[in-house]
């Protein structure tokens, strides 16, 4: 998410993250974490991104800043929800990944470097 200054809405800080801001604090699904001291109406992105362990770099030449996504503790996965993923199959049909839903799958990936 680029942004040109640390404060903003919360709406603005969904739509960029993911993360909505409530009454508990910043939730992504089920998983939630406090934010002490934050006004429900602005955002401090600086202490929201330290908060939810998100990089958050400063480019001062050009007054803007980029927040990246969070990292939570140990690397742990905030949910086992596959985002969705459309890829031809061997035949070049689209195969959607949402197909399997409710289904284990296990993907495979390669890469010829």
């Amino acid at each position: 998410m680029i942004l040109s200054s640390l404060e903003l809405s919360p709406a603005a800080f969904e739509a960029g993250t993911g993360w909505a801001i409530t009454d508990r604090g910043a939730c992504n699904g089920e998983h939630c974490v406090p934010l002490p001291g934050q006004d429900a109406s602005r955002l401090d992105a600086a202490a929201v991104a330290d908060r939810l362990g998100m990089p958050l770099v400063h480019d001062a030449e050009q007054g803007l800043w980029a927040l990246g996504p969070a990292a939570p503790a140990g690397r742990a996965l905030l949910s086992a929800q596959a985002p969705e993923l459309e890829l031809p199959d061997v035949d070049g049909r689209p195969f959607a990944l949402s197909s399997l839903r409710g289904q284990k799958v296990v993907l495979v990936a390669w890469a010829p470097y």
